[in-house]
């Protein structure tokens, strides 16, 4: 299962509304980063038929099958504070991360 926190839930949910196109948020990793992989998140318009579809809070979450893989157990968090603000990744299954907190390794 990916999880959302509660104050990441309600950040998507205020930016879902802003485009009524989109229908939820696609989690995702793909290779790179100074660690081996980085996360992903972009907003969905539609969903493939090879996707996972999840809820988390009333949030469509949507993971291709080898991104779940890496992200199952994770949890979603959003931080808004003066130095910095964004999403961030409790990643169960992160080994190593780097000091960004945007790669990670397995």
């Amino acid at each position: 299962m990916i999880t959302l926190t509660e104050i990441a839930a309600k950040r998507v949910a205020e930016l879902l509304v802003e485009d009524t196109s989109r229908m939820g948020l696609r989690l995702g990793v793909r290779g790179g980063g100074c660690s081996g992989f980085t996360y992903s998140l972009e907003f969905v318009e539609e969903v493939t038929d090879h996707d996972r579809e999840l809820e988390s809070r009333g949030i469509k979450l949507v993971v291709d099958p080898k991104s779940y893989l890496y992200l199952m157990g994770m949890e979603l968090d959003y931080h808004d504070d003066l130095n910095d603000s964004g999403f961030k990744f409790n990643n169960p299954n992160a080994r190593r991360t780097c000091g960004c907190g945007e790669s990670f390794s397995v």
